[in-house]
């Protein structure tokens, strides 16, 4: 009688690559801003793989670090974006339409940026008699401005005040508008105060402090409570990716690409 052959157990499947994906920009201060972003995210969380990756003028972009990563485990793409659009929608829903690839909803709305807001304003010393404005990026997706007006109206229970809301573009009013209408309403020594929800410095932010207003507080990064964020977005998809996901038998993506052909 021979022993049955024993049973061998599946690997156990890897944690899912932490893909944090912004749009990108020239800026330097900004790409710095988006990068302390990851760099707290891989703090917390140092048994992850975290890795960056872009929609635009930065490389590499999103798809081809999804693909790179699993070759090896399951992927989760962040967007380091504060609303849906069409980069959430095309961008990183087509970087994601493979086995094992998940995507997570974008940072906002989330009441821990709420709190950013209120304390950028307060570090910009946001007086009672000022006038608030919501500047954000904007999106021809209506679905982005809802949530920005989801922002706006957290910022203002959360200050006690009315918050007009800006777009940059895409939507309206845009910034330079919401300021002249705020400016309307101004009480006696009071200024319009710009809260500004953008994650990091670059084009966008350029453009509001070109849009008349008197102050304006500074962009959401760098700051801690952002990566809070980005690890429960993680943790809401994690376990599609993880369910979806095989391990690859053949040889990576590229070798075979590299690979002379044979006759």
């Amino acid at each position: 009688m021979t022993d049955p052959t024993p049973t061998v157990a599946p690997a156990p499947v890897p944690a899912p690559v932490l893909v944090g994906c912004s749009h990108g920009t020239d800026s330097v201060t900004g790409r710095a801003a988006i990068r302390s972003i990851l760099e707290d995210v891989a703090r917390l969380r140092p048994d992850l793989d975290v890795r960056e990756a872009f929609v635009d003028v930065q490389q590499p972009e999103v798809a081809d670090v999804v693909a790179d990563a699993l070759t090896g485990a399951p992927a989760v793409v962040v967007p380091l974006l504060l609303s849906v659009g069409f980069h959430t929608k095309v961008d990183v829903a087509a970087a994601v339409d493979r086995p094992g690839a998940a995507a997570s909803g974008p940072l906002g709305p989330d009441p821990r940026l709420v709190e950013i807001l209120a304390d950028r304003l307060a570090a910009a010393g946001l007086r009672e008699a000022d006038a608030v404005v919501l500047a954000a990026a904007g999106s021809s997706d209506p679905a982005a401005a809802d949530a920005v007006r989801v922002v706006a109206d957290g910022l203002a229970e959360r200050l006690g005040r009315a918050v007009v809301v800006g777009f940059g573009a895409g939507a309206h009013p845009r910034v330079p508008v919401a300021v002249a209408q705020a400016r309307e309403g101004l009480a006696p020594g009071g200024r319009v105060v710009v809260a500004s929800y953008l994650l990091a410095p670059g084009y966008f932010l350029d453009r509001v402090l070109e849009a008349g207003a008197d102050v304006v507080a500074d962009a959401l990064a760098p700051d801690p409570r952002l990566a809070e964020v980005v690890l429960d977005r993680y943790a809401q998809v994690r376990d599609v990716a993880v369910g979806a996901w095989s391990r690859p038998t053949g040889p990576h993506p590229a070798a075979a690409t590299d690979a002379p052909a044979r006759a």
